[in-house]
């Protein structure tokens, strides 16, 4: 991603992180920085419409530690397909391993995404009191599921509406995207050809609306924080 866009979003999200600004000025910076991020990836994509060198399919593992190793990798699922990426969960020793196949853009993305919601996300169970008489392991793992699952409404919502957006028109980007999606779907073909949806799981937490409303407040831009752990959540 361009420095030019990276430092507007940093800029927006800094300000938006700001203790002395109010939730609707926190809302805009952040609608803000979301917005920049979806238009980079339509832009991209027109870009490689009409020259594929621009931006290339292909793949990126990211790993996946504990605590709570399979609710984080559900996080990094939502995030990439939410960005029009395709994930793959393998089973780790420490964890999991996530494959993801995607445009390089597109990866990028998902990537940067991740890692700063995933730092929120930490900070929004530090803050998250148990219920009494609730299992705190219980009760995080259903938080976070909760959390990624608005936080993946609302990239498809920015997604939706940078497309609609394109000044090539609606119809004409969709199939642009179309056409992306189905590039994707293949290369993974390629490399699991065996692959298979995972079944639904079955939490018994009562965090779940405790998440989503974190989700809610989440700022989508990426922060590129650093010093933070992909493994910073709490036990």
């Amino acid at each position: 991603m361009s420095d030019a866009i990276l430092s507007k979003v940093r800029k927006l999200l800094a300000k938006a992180e700001d203790p002395a600004c109010t939730p609707a000025e926190a809302a805009a910076f952040t609608a803000k920085a979301t917005e920049l991020i979806a238009r980079y990836g339509v832009d991209r994509a027109l870009l490689a419409a009409a020259d594929p060198t621009s931006d290339p399919v292909g793949d990126l593992v990211i790993e996946v530690i504990p605590p709570y190793a399979l609710d984080k990798a559900g996080l990094l699922a939502g995030v990439a397909g939410a960005l029009r990426c395709r994930s793959v969960r393998r089973r780790e020793r420490a964890g999991y391993a996530m494959h993801l196949f995607g445009f390089a853009s597109d990866l990028e993305r998902a990537e940067l995404l991740y890692t700063s919601l995933l730092v929120q996300a930490a900070h929004g169970l530090a803050a998250a009191e148990v219920p009494p008489g609730q299992h705190a392991a219980a009760f995080r793992r259903s938080w976070l599921v909760g959390f990624t699952g608005v936080v993946a409404q609302r990239l498809r919502a920015a997604e939706r509406a940078a497309a609609g957006a394109a000044p090539t028109g609606e119809s004409s980007m969709a199939l642009v995207l179309a056409d992306r999606s189905d590039r994707v779907k293949r290369r993974l073909a390629e490399v699991y050809p065996m692959s298979r949806s995972a079944p639904s799981r079955r939490l018994a937490g009562g965090g779940r609306r405790s998440g989503a409303d974190a989700g809610r407040r989440a700022d989508l831009g990426g922060t590129g924080l650093a010093g933070e752990s992909r493994g910073a959540l709490p036990r």
